[in-house]
């Protein structure tokens, strides 16, 4: 991955938080991100899939749910980068984490 690449797909503040929270998380589908966000399903998507195709994250089906983590192969100085930010925004973070819900997300998406 290029310098450049991971800071063009982390300059859109969606796509930033979305990758913030999925780090502190460790995955979550498209309904929790949803929730956590306040957008709706097609921008939440929309960002997933630019991101995936960054090379920043990627994607599990499970059942009829697609959830998503930070790509495994994420260079040491990209996940760096990632934690330090997260770190750094705990004020960001803290509220969209806190409105994820607390069951299962296949309870939640129903």
């Amino acid at each position: 991955m290029k310098t450049v690449t991971l800071f063009k797909c982390l300059a859109d503040e969606s796509r930033l938080k979305l990758v913030m929270i999925i780090h502190k998380a460790g995955e979550a589908c498209v309904c929790d991100l949803m929730t956590a966000l306040d957008i709706d399903q097609p921008k939440t998507s929309r960002h997933l899939g630019d991101l995936r195709k960054c090379g920043l994250l990627k994607d599990e089906r499970r059942g009829k749910w697609v959830y998503y983590s930070l790509h495994p192969d994420l260079p040491e100085w990209a996940a760096s980068i990632i934690e330090i930010t997260a770190k750094a925004n705990n004020e960001i973070l803290a509220p969209a984490l806190k409105a994820m819900p607390t069951t299962s997300a296949i309870d939640y998406c129903r």
